[in-house]
C-alpha cells in the first residue's frame, strides 16, 4: 500500500471532492508532475510549494488543507499548532532538541497519564519504535503541518534555552537579608554570556510578538515569577511565565535599548525603540512602572502598515468618508477624533496626516509621546519635566510657520485656547479627546471654559470612533436573526429575519471566531444648523437630534451595518458600541 503522503492521484482526489481543486487544475497539476526532471517523493510538500490557487478563492492550497482531508480520510486526529496554547515546559522538557527536529515530532500536553504528541507523519513506524523507547506512557498521535512543527521548534527551545541560561548564570546563592554584612557578587565571564543570552530572548519576544500580529507586549512580575503577555485584537493572551531571576535581565536589556535609565527602579519611564521586522520597521514604545511585585514594562508595538493606512480602508462608510475628505479640503478650522484609550484615534489621525502630506504643506505635530517617527512631519515630544507642555509648544508653534497642526490631545484650558488660536489664524488643526460620542465633544469643550461662539467658528467637524474585531474569514458561517432582536438596537430596520456572521473559531483565529480589527464611526458635520445651535449653548440631546436628522449614523448604527455585510459580529458591537 502506497504512503498517502506519495500518491498524487490520491490527494488531488480528495481535494476535487473537498472542493478546493478544479477538475482543469487537477489535470493541469498532474502535466506538471510529469514535467519534473526529478519528481518529487513527498506531494504534500510539492503542492505546498508551487502555490495551487483553491477553487472557491484567492488563497493557496497550502499543506495544513491537505494534510487536513488526509487526517479526515484515514482517521487520524488532525491540529493546528497555536503557539499561545502550548505549555513551554512540556514542549521543551520531554524530548531533547535534537531528537524533536531530527524526527519531526513535538510534544504538545500530558493529560491524565496520556503523552499528546504532534508529527507530520503518523505512518513512521520507527518513529513509533523511538517514541516507545523514549517514553514508556500511553500516546496519542497528532498529524500537524510540518511547517508549524519546525517553527514551534525553533521558537520554544531557542527561548527556553536563552531563558535558562540566563537563569543558571544569573542566580546567585541565598542571602539572609538580616545579615549586617552586604553581599556582593563579583563580576565573571557568566554575566557576558548571561547577557548573550538575555539579547536572544528579547529579540524572540520582539520577533514572536510582531509575527502573532500582537500590539503589546506586557512583562509581568509575580510573587513566584513572571508573566509575558500578548495583547491581539484588543486581548491578552498569557505566552510565557519565565523564571524571577531572569525578570530583572529582561527589563534591564529592554531599557538599555530604549535609552532609560536602567538604575531607575522606584519612578516610571517612557521610552522607545525601533526594531526590524520582516524588512520593514516597527515602532516599540516601552512604559515601565514599579507595582507590587518589581517593575512592569509595557511594550506598545506600531507596524507603520497599520498606523498609516488608506483612509478608504480605516472603516467609515461612502457617505461619511465623503463628509471627511470635505472637512480636510478647508485650510483652517479645528477638527476632533474622540474615542476611549485604544480605540484607533492615532490610526485615523496619521493616516487622514499622511493622505495630506506633500512638500508644499508644513505640518507639525505635537506628540505625548511621539507614536511613530515620521520623516514628513516635523514632530514635537512633550517633556513636561523641562516644562515643554502642549500649551507652552502651541505658543510658540505659530513662529514655524505651519500649515497644518496635529495635537495629540486637549487636555487643559490652556490647550483649547491656544489651539482655538491656531483655527482662527488661519491654521489646520487636528486634536483628540476622550468623549463617548461626537457630540460629547462640544461638551468637554465648554467645559474646559471655551466661548460658545469661539466653538461653533472652528469646529469643523468631530470623529468618535471605536474598534471591533473582524470575523475570521477561514471559519466565518452564517446564521438566522429575527428584525425584532435587531429592533432594540436599531427600530428603522425593515427586514423581519436577517442572516448575519460569526465566527465558529478556527486553528488561524485561535478559536477565537476574530481575525484582525476594523473602525465603526459617528461622524458629525458641523453644518450651518448645528453651527448656530453651539452659538446658542443647545445642550447635547438637542445638537444629536439635529445631527440624526442632518443624516448622521450613530457608533452602533455603522457598527450594525457591518454586522449586516458580514465584516464583524453582533456581539463585537454591543460589547464596543454599548453606549
Amino acid at each position: 500500500m502506497s504512503h498517502p503522503y506519495h500518491d498524487l492521484d490520491y490527494i488531488s482526489s480528495l481535494l476535487k471532492r473537498s472542493g478546493l481543486l478544479r477538475e482543469k487544475d487537477g489535470d493541469k497539476l498532474k502535466n506538471l508532475f510529469s514535467s519534473q526532471k526529478k519528481r518529487p517523493t513527498d506531494i504534500v510538500q510539492w503542492m505546498d510549494s508551487i502555490k495551487i490557487k483553491k477553487a472557491s478563492s484567492q488563497d493557496h492550497i497550502d499543506e495544513a488543507d491537505i494534510l487536513q482531508l488526509i487526517a479526515a480520510d484515514k482517521g487520524w486526529p488532525f491540529m493546528r499548532l497555536d503557539p499561545l496554547k502550548l505549555d513551554l515546559d512540556v514542549v521543551t522538557k520531554t524530548f531533547p532538541a535534537s531528537f524533536a527536529k531530527k524526527r519531526l515530532v513535538l510534544p504538545i500536553s500530558w493529560e491524565e497519564g496520556e503523552l499528546g504528541i504532534a508529527c507530520y507523519d503518523p505512518m513512521d513506524q520507527e518513529l513509533r519504535q523511538d517514541l516507545e523507547k523514549a517514553h514508556q506512557a500511553k500516546m496519542r498521535l497528532h498529524v500537524s503541518p510540518k511547517k508549524d512543527i519546525e517553527r514551534i521548534i525553533s521558537e520554544f527551545f531557542d527561548f527556553k534555552q536563552s531563558i535558562r541560561a540566563a537563569e543558571h548564570s544569573l542566580r546567585a546563592p541565598s542571602v539572609d537579608i538580616s545579615n549586617l554584612e552586604q553581599y556582593v557578587k563579583l563580576s565573571s565571564p557568566e554575566e557576558a554570556i548571561s547577557d548573550k543570552y538575555i539579547q536572544k530572548a528579547v529579540d524572540h519576544l520582539f520577533q514572536y510578538a510582531l509575527d502573532q500580529r500582537a500590539s503589546d507586549i506586557h512583562i509581568e512580575p509575580k510573587r513566584q515569577d513572571s508573566w509575558v503577555r500578548f495583547r491581539i485584537d484588543g486581548i491578552l493572551h498569557t505566552v510565557y511565565r519565565i523564571p524571577k531571576v531572569v525578570h530583572e535581565a529582561l527589563c534591564t536589556r529592554i531599557k538599555a535599548l530604549s535609552r532609560l535609565d536602567i538604575a531607575e527602579k522606584r519612578r516610571p519611564q517612557d521610552g522607545r525603540l525601533k526594531v526590524e521586522w520582516r524588512g520593514k520597521d516597527a515602532e516599540v514604545r516601552v512604559s515601565t512602572v514599579p507595582v507590587a511585585f518589581g517593575e512592569k514594562v509595557v511594550l506598545r508595538l506600531q507596524s507603520a502598515d497599520i498606523l498609516f493606512s488608506e483612509l478608504g480602508e480605516l472603516g467609515l462608510s461612502e457617505r461619511d468618508l465623503k463628509e471627511y475628505r470635505t472637512w480636510l479640503n478647508h485650510t483652517h478650522g479645528i477638527i476632533l477624533i474622540t474615542g476611549p484609550t485604544g480605540s484607533g484615534k492615532s490610526t485615523t489621525l496619521y493616516s487622514t496626516l499622511r493622505y495630506l502630506s506633500s512638500p508644499d504643506v508644513n505640518i507639525v505635530t505635537i506628540e505625548d509621546p511621539v507614536e511613530m517617527v515620521y520623516e514628513d512631519f516635523n514632530q514635537i515630544a512633550v517633556q513636561p519635566h523641562i516644562d515643554v507642555t502642549f500649551s507652552s509648544i502651541l505658543r510658540n508653534i505659530l513662529r514655524q510657520d505651519p500649515d497644518i497642526v496635529m495635537i495629540g490631545e486637549i487636555r487643559d484650558t490652556e490647550t483649547a485656547r491656544y489651539a482655538i488660536q491656531a483655527a482662527l489664524t488661519g491654521h489646520l488643526v487636528f486634536s483628540t479627546l476622550h468623549t463617548n460620542d461626537a457630540v460629547g465633544a462640544v461638551t468637554r469643550l465648554r467645559d474646559l471654559g471655551l466661548e460658545p461662539y469661539l466653538i461653533s467658528s472652528t469646529l469643523l467637524g468631530v470623529v468618535a470612533q471605536r474598534l471591533v474585531r473582524m470575523v475570521c474569514r477561514y471559519c466565518k458561517e452564517t446564521y438566522a436573526v429575527t428584525g425584532e432582536q435587531l429592533r432594540e438596537l436599531w427600530p428603522d430596520l425593515k427586514d423581519d429575519s436577517l442572516r448575519i456572521t460569526r465566527g465558529r473559531g478556527c486553528s488561524r483565529c485561535r478559536n477565537t471566531g476574530y481575525w484582525g480589527r476594523i473602525g465603526i464611526y459617528e461622524v458629525l458635520p458641523v453644518s450651518e444648523a448645528v453651527k448656530k445651535m453651539i452659538h446658542l449653548g443647545k445642550d447635547d440631546a438637542e445638537l444629536k437630534a439635529q445631527a440624526l436628522k442632518e443624516g448622521m449614523m450613530p457608533l452602533r448604527y455603522d457598527g450594525l451595518r457591518k454586522v449586516i455585510k458580514g465584516v464583524t459580529s453582533l456581539d463585537e458591537v454591543m460589547r464596543a458600541a454599548a453606549s
